[in-house]
């Protein structure tokens, strides 16, 4: 039986039950609709969601769509779509912070009736300038002993649309002297003339986060407000709105975010980046958005499995960086048990293989050599062989593979002077052809300038699908598709985003931006058998030898376009050699 896994969040989890404080686990996550969500989001996503299934409790997905300057119903959308396809069911518990806004209103009048708000009339500039500093206190305002009566009526006058934008807010009254600079008179309502996504033109003050976010996890029940470390410092004022209106208390605890090799995220740099022309949109699949990893062909299980993986490290104040190789290694691992094998090659070299007749020109049995077998061809000079969908999943079965005289082979199998330890294809030199026969080369086809354009090679028929009979054996399986068979496609080869683990390590005056891999995206024409013809977007192959690929959406039926979503290569198993060897 698997060890149920436990952490710092879990173990408090369990206390409080143990304690009382709580009879059930109730968690939420509460994404504000103004961006796409990345793959930091899904760690949060994953601690709430999962921590609720473990406990037997109940898990909310609700909107923080109170600033209607950011915020747009195309969001929402996407984020639904985001989450629902991370695996997380919310059930019928599907909220938004602005179906609050009429009780958040009453509450902050119930502030201001216990002298606890006030309404002040400082402009933005100068609520900084007086807000103080780490070292200096913040200055009163001259507003924060408005009486009980003049409050109200300003408030209600606020409300109603009287005042322009940032001519008036509502503040928490409570100590303009506090070490913590959350907590010196914050704001809890500003005035925004602005339409909002579900609310229209009703509301023209908005609430502040810290001031709606205790009281909508208040509303809903929620026992445990998990949220990321720089949320720490809010923990008081949560604690204070909630304890001041003497309504139902949540538990708030933090947890540090993590940071991923080669990657950005953050919502301003993925703008920037958009914006400037390096990728092509918010699912470009080299950003870290759940769109782009979606597009590339990431699984959402290969995703929850990086969340376990890296799970909560501890009680640390200190954000962990992830090597990008384990997340690759998660998606390699799933993507081994899941997707169809197929052959492609990426850099096309002709190969004739010259002894290989057709159905019209073939010689009977009887003049054959010994141990040669008549194949088995169709009119059209071609023979069928099966091939594995996926030797991981016996259930798969198997598929058709054409094989004719004119065959595409990658030109890096082939060397005309190999050096040392190349075992592929040379002249003289025998290899054999996944699913297929043993060939030899026998002879190289140049162009005026000397480059290598077909190979002529023989085959031997007697070692389809085997070992020749008489034992010679070779030292190399390579791929290849029918030339007259296979269909051409786009693949697009994606790499790192950024050249370094650490985007931001530059010199002074430098830009992450000087750091972008000039590589991260090589196109390129590819041949491919057949038997993909007619995927639809987003289904995900292995190209043998090569890596794993997901059907771009933007493929036609006239040409299918690939997105190579991660090599073969295991460099995460290298990484923990090395970590292992390291330690000893």
């Amino acid at each position: 039986m698997k060890d149920q896994p436990t952490d710092f969040i879990r173990e408090i989890i369990r206390q409080d039950l143990e304690s009382g404080r709580f009879d059930h686990v109730h968690t939420r996550f509460p994404p504000e609709p103004n961006a796409y969500l990345h793959i930091g989001h899904a760690k949060a996503i994953w601690i709430n969601y999962s921590i609720a299934q473990e406990f037997g409790g109940l898990f909310n997905l609700r909107f923080d769509d109170t600033n209607p300057m950011t915020e747009e119903a195309e969001y929402v959308d996407a984020i639904i779509e985001d989450v629902r396809w991370l695996g997380v069911d919310w059930g019928d518990r599907l909220f938004f912070g602005s179906d609050y806004f009429e009780q958040t209103y009453q509450w902050a009048v119930e502030l201001i009736k216990k002298g606890k708000a006030y309404v002040c009339d400082l402009s933005p500039e100068e609520l900084i300038e007086t807000r103080g500093t780490p070292t200096r206190p913040g200055i009163e305002s001259p507003y924060r002993n408005r009486s009980v009566e003049e409050n109200l009526e300003l408030f209600e006058r606020m409300r109603a649309g009287e005042f322009p934008d940032g001519a008036r807010t509502l503040r928490a009254k409570i100590d303009m002297a506090s070490p913590n600079i959350l907590m010196r008179d914050p704001v809890m309502y500003r005035i925004r003339h602005a339409s909002h996504h579900r609310q229209g033109n009703k509301w023209c003050i908005y609430p502040m986060y810290d001031f709606a976010h205790p009281l909508q996890d208040s509303i809903e029940g929620i026992t445990h407000s998990l949220c990321s470390l720089e949320y720490e410092n809010h923990r008081p004022l949560y604690d204070w709105f909630l304890d001041q209106l003497g309504i139902y208390h949540p538990r708030q605890i933090e947890f540090a975010r993590s940071s991923i090799t080669h990657m950005v995220m953050s919502k301003r740099r993925f703008i920037e980046l958009v914006g400037g022309g390096y990728v092509s949109g918010m699912d470009d699949p080299r950003l870290p958005t759940l769109a782009g990893l979606r597009r590339r062909g990431y699984t959402p299980e290969a995703i929850r499995e990086f969340c376990s993986r890296i799970g909560v490290a501890g009680k640390s104040k200190v954000e962990s960086t992830v090597q990008i190789a384990l997340l690759e290694d998660c998606v390699r691992d799933d993507l081994n048990k899941t997707a169809s094998r197929v052959m492609a090659v990426l850099d096309p070299l002709k190969v004739v293989i010259t002894n290989y007749r057709s159905h019209d020109n073939e010689e009977p049995a009887s003049k054959l050599s010994p141990g040669e077998s008549t194949p088995s061809h169709t009119q059209d000079g071609v023979e069928y062989l099966d091939a594995v969908n996926n030797p991981e999943d016996p259930s798969a079965g198997t598929r058709k593979v054409p094989f004719s005289r004119e065959i595409y082979i990658e030109r890096d199998d082939f060397r005309e002077d190999p050096p040392p330890k190349f075992y592929r294809l040379a002249p003289g030199r025998e290899v054999r052809l996944r699913y297929a026969y043993f060939i030899r080369c026998n002879e190289v086809v140049k162009d005026a300038d000397g480059n290598i354009i077909e190979l002529r090679c023989t085959y031997d028929p007697a070692t389809r699908g085997g070992d020749a009979p008489d034992g010679r054996k070779v030292k190399a399986t390579i791929h290849w598709v029918s030339a007259p068979h296979s269909i051409e496609a786009e693949v697009r080869l994606y790499d790192h985003l950024f050249s370094k683990p650490d985007p931001d390590d530059v010199p002074p005056g430098g830009s992450y931006i000087d750091n972008l891999n000039p590589q991260s995206l090589v196109t390129k024409t590819c041949r491919i058998e057949p038997s993909v013809i007619g995927a639809a977007p987003g289904t995900r192959y292995q190209f043998e030898r090569l890596g794993y690929f997901c059907v771009d959406p933007d493929s036609t039926p006239e040409r299918l376009v690939f997105n190579r979503t991660v090599t073969l290569r295991d460099t995460w198993a290298k990484i923990e050699k090395g970590m292992k060897e390291g330690s000893k």
